[in-house]
């Protein structure tokens, strides 16, 4: 088997402090959600890993079951160790912006299911309450001022796969549905744009972070791996924010997808 990356051998380095066995997850890590290892391959065997990394069995050992922890691979007896099948989703933001059409569910549901997975929402609070520094802003609140919380955790095939707190200016949801602990049925935006605040444009400023300890929970994560964080704020008519909320995603099995045509802001028009 021809593997799909020459390494040196890995000695110790002052200048990264982790583990033998957590560096060669890291590169192994990298293989996987680079596509040099696809979904399904089989991974080079353990005498070939030890080769590589000039390490023993047992670090290897510990090196596969952190990937496996993390379920980016799978073992099966007499079959070796395999890359799960769906090791990364990709993620497109844009698809789920628009309000659905009468009758029918959220589109985040909907691309699901036509992605063949069994997607749910699970509705963790709806409150008032005084919104993250960042959020506030992008509401144009004023300090201690309060907004509506949605907080919901969103699952495919039983794995969370993100955790989502919605805060939404209460002049414009007071009174509404929004205000009810119950799924709003074909989302928020189709909600919002009944109102008279249709989605117009969503805008997303990404990071990278070690989780909370509620994202650890909900989320179900392995160590201290990062999640991708994202604060997104919809504007409606009048460049009016209707929404900001705070996605947090496995930083380690998800990939966001942003498609830029001729026309879109160049790097040095964004603030």
């Amino acid at each position: 088997m021809t593997l799909p990356r020459t390494t040196p051998r890995i000695e110790a380095d002052a200048a990264d402090p982790r583990s033998l066995h957590e560096r060669i997850a890291a590169d192994l890590r990298d293989e996987i959600m680079s596509g040099d290892l696809a979904p399904g391959a089989k991974l080079p065997s353990t005498a070939q890993l030890t080769s590589r990394f000039g390490a023993s069995n047992a670090t290897v050992q510990k090196a596969l079951a952190l990937l496996k922890e993390e379920r980016l691979v799978v073992g099966r007896p007499g079959a070796g160790v395999t890359v799960r099948e769906h090791r990364q989703r990709t993620m497109r933001p844009a698809a789920y912006m628009a309000p659905a059409a009468a009758g029918e569910p959220y589109r985040w549901l909907a691309e699901a299911e036509r992605r063949g997975l069994r997607a749910r929402g699970e509705l963790l609070a709806v409150d008032e309450t005084v919104p993250p520094a960042d959020a506030a802003a992008a509401l144009r609140l004023g300090p201690g001022e309060r907004a509506l919380l949605r907080s919901q955790v969103l699952l495919l095939d039983d794995e969370p796969v993100e955790l989502v707190k919605s805060y939404y200016p209460l002049e414009i949801v007071r009174g509404t549905a929004l205000m009810e602990h119950r799924r709003i049925r074909g989302g928020t935006p189709t909600l919002l744009a009944e109102l008279g605040y249709p989605p117009r444009l969503s805008v997303d400023r990404v990071s990278a972070r070690i989780p909370t300890q509620e994202q650890y929970a909900l989320l179900r994560l392995p160590g201290d791996l990062p999640v991708l964080r994202t604060l997104r704020v919809v504007y409606s008519d009048g460049d009016v924010p209707i929404e900001a909320s705070i996605l947090a995603k496995a930083g380690h099995l998800y990939e966001l997808r942003y498609d830029f045509g001729p026309s879109s802001p160049c790097a040095e028009d964004v603030p």
